[in-house]
Formats: structure tokens, sequence, C-alpha cells
């Protein structure tokens, strides 16, 4: 227990058998309840996991991959059964530092916030040891995030080092929340549309002997994709669905005034190449659309940032 919450650690694990061993001999003893999630790995991390004397430890298998969202989830679920407060998630190649388990769950247990998330961005020394292009991947995921998901203070969104309070993960629908390494993006996504408060937590990154197998050349088009119609999709639900919000108005209207002014400034430019000339109020049924369609997305953009939970 700590400060009277039954702290649960979800552990998505994937070929971590030189690792997983550490990961739960480190687990502090706060933690209540280990809920470790073998994503279907090709060597011995089950069998380790599931061989383990701490009590506290409930090894799980997966009969097909998932990816570490879906294995997540498996955990969440598992979790919310044996009645826990707090969720969190530590990685099965050792990463999280356990030391920084207490200032991830603070904000939850004593200020009221419903989800904490680390960032290794606070400071130049939290990020010796990160290799550059991861770096250089998460501030440009960082900005994306922030859009799709209505979060503009938060930063590192693809750090997992997490907590949540499990009423509040009750209230998402976590069979909508999409799997692999989306899965902490779409769920910042689904916390805004719930109005949950967020925090984010200095924690340093930590990195050892584990190999990612991310390619930031393969998945940034892939995650842009993604964020632009999780965009659209919080627009729908938060500012449609829930309450008409003047956000949406602003956003239909500039994108089509936007639209139909470049469009029909393209048009223009090439009806009047050579000789001809575009008269002045030809030039204005392109210019004005432009500049009010530009000021009505620029409002949404405010509003959505003054909108964000708090």
């Amino acid at each position: 227990m700590y400060k009277g919450q039954k702290i649960a650690v979800a552990v998505p694990a994937y070929n971590e058998e030189k690792l997983i061993g550490e990961v739960i001999k480190t687990m502090p003893p706060l933690v209540d309840l280990i809920v470790i999630v073998d994503d279907q790995s090709a060597d011995r991390t089950f069998d380790i996991a599931s061989k383990s004397t701490d009590p506290r430890v409930i090894a799980i298998r997966h009969e097909k991959n998932t990816g570490v969202g879906g294995a997540i989830m498996t955990a969440h679920h598992r979790i919310l059964e044996e009645g826990a407060d707090i969720a969190v998630v530590m990685a099965g190649d050792g990463q999280m530092d356990p030391d920084y388990l207490p200032a991830l769950l603070n904000p939850i247990a004593d200020d009221g916030y419903d989800y904490a998330k680390g960032n290794r961005f606070w400071s130049e020394d939290s990020l010796r040891g990160m290799p550059r292009y991861r770096v250089f991947g998460n501030v440009v995921l960082t900005f994306m995030t922030k859009m799709a998901s209505g979060y503009w203070n938060l930063f590192d969104p693809q750090n997992g080092y997490t907590a949540i309070r499990t009423d509040a993960l009750k209230e998402l629908p976590l069979g909508d929340i999409r799997q692999g390494y989306v899965f902490e993006n779409d769920m910042l996504i689904h916390l805004n549309i719930a109005n949950k408060r967020i925090k984010d937590v200095a924690i340093p990154a930590k990195y050892g002997n584990e190999q990612s197998s991310i390619k930031l050349w393969k998945i940034i088009p892939q995650f842009m994709n993604f964020l632009t119609w999780r965009y659209f999709h919080r627009i729908y639900h938060k500012y449609v669905l829930q309450s008409f919000s003047p956000i949406a108005l602003f956003l239909l209207s500039g994108f089509l005034l936007t639209a139909w002014g470049i469009g029909f400034g393209i048009w223009v430019i090439v009806q009047t190449i050579g000789p001809a000339t575009a008269s002045t109020g030809t030039v204005i049924l392109s210019v004005i659309p432009f500049m009010t369609g530009f000021q009505l997305l620029l409002a949404a953009l405010v509003l959505d940032i003054i909108a964000e939970p708090k």
C-alpha cells in the first residue's frame, strides 16, 4: 500500500529473459501486485516470471503477439479484477527506475490527478545515455501528440512510465485504444475526451543493454497518419457529441474557407499566366476567405488550448 492506495504494476514483456528477473527483484515494497504479461516471447521470459518466488507476481502469457499496447491492456484488465486503486506501467526491460515510483504516484495520491507520466526532457542531464535519434523522434512525436491529444503542456508522450487511477481507467473505452507503439498516444487522446487531468513528472532516462526494434523512418509516417485521424476523432467526440462547441464550428468554417482561398488562388494564378491579369475582385475572392479561415483556425487552436483539463 502507498498512502492508503493499493498499487499494481503492469509489466509488458517480450523476449526479456535477461532482464525480467531483475525487474521483479527491484520492485519496491510499496507495490502490492505485479502483473507480468509475456507477449508470446520466443525465449524463457514467461518461465522466469511464472516461477518467481515473489508472491505479488501474476504471470500471463499471450497465445498471440499483440504488441506492447495489447500486453498492457491485458494487464490492466487483470488489475481491475484485483481491485487495485492505481495501475502503473513499468517495462520488462528495466528502463523504468523504481526509485522514481513514489514521485509518479504522488500527483494521483495527493493532488487528485487521474494520470501521471514520466518526462525525460526536463533537463539535459536526464537525457544522457538516450540515443540521439530517439531524442529527435520523441521531439517530433511530442508536438504531433500535443495537437492530437489536446494536452498542450505535456512532453515526451512516448514515455511508457505511467500511472493511472483505476476509477479513470474504468471510464475509458479500453477496447478502442490502439495497441502497438501508438498505445501511449491514443491513451492520452481518450483521456482528454474523458476530461481527465494529467501530470508530467520529471524522470531521467535510463538505458542499459536493451535493444530497441523501433525504426523511426518507418513509424513517424505511420504516427502522422494515425494522429491526424485521431485529432478529428477527439474534436468530434469532445466538441460535437459531448456538447456542441464553437471550436468545432471554427474548425469546420476555417478549413472550408482556407481550402477555398488556397484552391481558388491557385486557379487564379493558373488562369492569369501570360498577358492576362486578375481583377481586384477576383483576388479578393481568394485572399479574404483564406485570411478569414486562417483566423478561425487560430481561434479554434487557442480555445482548444484553454479547454485542456486542469
